[in-house]
């Protein structure tokens, strides 16, 4: 082989290893660059998986805080604030792990995941406690509503046996009519001259009342003369009237059985009454039952 030929073959020679040593280094170049690709897109799915990691243990400690408001037992509460500080811990370490440490972030998923078996455990028994305390206040609500309605009633019953209380006490209080005064001489004959008047007469008449209370009873009389003053024989002589003791002029003791009964009462004169209008007032019982006036004018 001559020179030129040799030369040729080495250039061809260096031609194809230089064809060959290009192709090399766009292959390997081009690997290189899918591998980079590859190892980006890993990256972006480790962050976004620990993204989605911190983004369940914020939603789950979210969670922890409203159940803690929404219960009022304290033992449940202490529980569930232990949990949360559990899954608060596993967050903050979350936070300072790396993207690409795929092992410990998967250990975290899986605390995270037995943390949330915990809490539902508790909510269920959340749930329960509010089904009950709701059972409780409906019950409640329905045992009230019942002791309003009897209460109610008793005070209805209680008003109409007072009532009734009422009524009949009115109905059994004595009732006096048929009044009259008669002036009356030193010798019991009626006079019509007031100057010789030595008895007051006075005749009345006790309705009829089957409620009454029968038994003995005392009648009083008040006589008021024209300026209030009531004639008395004694200022001892006063009986009970509204929560308070009143003078009465004369009295007398009657058996009552519940007919009508008519009676008269005296007062004996022994002072010079004036001329004007006298009130006679009757009283049994504690009750006012009967008045009219009269007048002196002789």
């Amino acid at each position: 082989m001559d020179r030129k030929k040799r030369n040729l073959l080495i250039i061809a020679s260096g031609v194809i290893l230089i064809a060959a040593l290009a192709i090399a280094v766009i292959y390997y170049v081009r690997k290189a660059n899918e591998k980079d690709v590859e190892m980006a897109e890993m990256v972006e799915a480790m962050n976004f998986e620990k993204e989605q990691v911190e983004k369940e243990f914020k939603d789950m400690s979210s969670e922890f805080d409203g159940y803690t408001s929404n219960i009022h037992n304290d033992s449940l509460v202490q529980l569930l604030q232990n949990e949360k500080t559990k899954v608060q811990q596993l967050l903050d370490e979350l936070r300072v792990t790396k993207s690409t440490n795929a092992k410990r972030i998967a250990q975290l998923k899986q605390e995270l995941a037995t943390v949330r078996k915990v809490m539902i455990q508790y909510v269920n028994q959340i749930d329960s406690l509010n089904t009950v305390n709701h059972v409780l206040k409906t019950e409640n609500v329905e045992v009230k509503r019942k002791y309003q309605n009897e209460t109610e009633k008793v005070q209805q019953l209680s008003k109409e046996k007072a009532d009734l209380h009422q009524v009949v006490t009115r109905a059994s209080i004595l009732e006096v009519s048929n009044f009259s005064m008669t002036p009356l001489n030193s010798k019991g004959k009626k006079t019509s001259w007031f100057t010789q008047t030595a008895n007051l007469q006075f005749n009345y008449t006790i309705a009829k009342n089957v409620t009454a209370q029968p038994g003995e009873k005392t009648i009083y009389l008040r006589i008021t003369r024209p300026d209030d003053d009531v004639l008395t024989k004694s200022p001892n002589n006063v009986f009970a009237y509204e929560n308070k003791n009143i003078a009465y002029s004369a009295s007398k003791k009657f058996e009552y059985n519940g007919d009508a009964l008519t009676d008269v009462i005296y007062w004996k004169v022994g002072e010079i009454l004036p001329k004007g209008t006298y009130r006679a007032e009757f009283f049994a019982d504690g009750n006012r039952i009967g008045s009219f006036t009269f007048v002196f004018e002789k």
